[in-house]
């Protein structure tokens, strides 16, 4: 007989709908962890800017996966995986159910499903289209692959060059659109655990509003200065870390492309975008279930709301091992936000 999947819970959605407070509640009372997944939170020394848990938090509640990395070190959705295994297996071990919570929905993805390796590099087709960038523009190339892939270029930022490239590539090397492949992997895939996948959305007129209030609360509790200093330690804007938002906006400002108010009103302008195309990317994962947060929701009434589905699905779970053993009560009636 197959071994059983372990079960694990996913809280994902966009920027600035309240994951972070409500993953906090939502492991108090389930007496587990959180697994971060956050492509930005995983840097250290930047804390104002990703939003990263308050050091409160992640006494009340272990958070793991954040500031593993330093700025100019190379951080993908591989090594994200091979970082957050282990959590969960100690976890598991434990009888604790794993709380994965981001906004990197490759992460999740490739946590939940495997990593699609995709093909070799292949060195010289790779420096023909670096010259191609050199020559034409990152603009060209975008505009080429919303030709070629439009799902994918739906899903990228028009400047985030290394994957706008890195999807050229693959469609030129193999013919095939990097959306089609991953579609492909997606079917085929044979999952990691028994997940359980929460989506939270939100009314877009107040998400706007709430990105705004967010990117106001960074610039009090010292953006620039953060952004200042990692400028002056020697990491420079085109490294990935800096191109994330609000350094690189705060980095233009800082070294003259603009004033303050433009930057601000880019930061605010690129968050709302960002926002858009990560729930085009969450409405495109299957068996995700939505949560609608409301204006007047608090991160514990959202809580509340979230705990029965999370009590139902432990309750279903295939009995396994330690998780079973250590756990078997602490998923269900005793699970309450006080």
């Amino acid at each position: 007989m197959a071994e059983a999947l372990k079960p694990l819970v996913a809280l994902v959605g966009p920027t600035a709908v309240g994951k972070s407070r409500i993953a906090v509640e939502v492991a108090r009372a389930l007496d587990t962890e959180i697994v971060t997944a956050d492509s930005t939170q995983v840097y250290r020394g930047m804390n104002v800017g990703t939003d990263t848990p308050s050091d409160a938090d992640r006494r009340g509640v272990p958070h793991h996966v954040i500031n593993v990395a330093e700025p100019d070190e190379p951080f993908n959705a591989g090594l994200f995986r091979r970082h957050a295994l282990p959590v969960i297996e100690r976890l598991h071990a434990r009888g604790r159910l794993p709380l994965v919570v981001g906004g990197t929905g490759l992460y999740v993805r490739v946590l939940l499903r495997g990593l699609w390796a995709g093909p070799p590099a292949d060195r010289a087709l790779r420096r023909e289209i670096e010259t191609e960038a050199r020559v034409r523009g990152d603009d060209a190339l975008y505009r080429e692959l919303v030709l070629a892939d439009p799902d994918t270029a739906r899903r990228l930022h028009p400047r985030d060059a290394v994957k706008v490239r890195r999807a050229l590539e693959v469609y030129r090397q193999t013919g095939v659109p990097l959306s089609r492949a991953h579609r492909r992997h997606r079917a085929r895939a044979v999952p990691a655990f028994r997940a359980l996948v929460l989506g939270l959305t939100m009314e877009r007129a107040l998400l706007c509003r709430r990105i705004d209030r967010r990117v106001d609360e960074e610039l009090a509790n010292g953006l620039v200065e953060e952004t200042r200093a990692l400028l002056a330690g020697g990491y420079a804007r085109h490294l990935v870390s800096m191109k994330s938002l609000g350094y690189r906006q705060m980095a233009g400002y800082l070294e003259g492309d603009y004033d303050f108010d433009e930057g601000v009103r880019q930061l605010k302008r690129d968050t709302r975008r960002y926002a858009k195309r990560q729930m085009t990317w969450f409405r495109a994962e299957p068996g995700l279930q939505w949560v609608e947060v409301g204006a007047d929701d608090t991160a514990r009434s959202v809580a509340r709301r979230l705990l029965p589905m999370i009590e139902s699905f432990a309750a279903t779970s295939p009995r396994d091992g330690a998780f079973d053993d250590a756990a078997a009560g602490e998923c269900t009636s005793a699970a309450r936000v006080p």
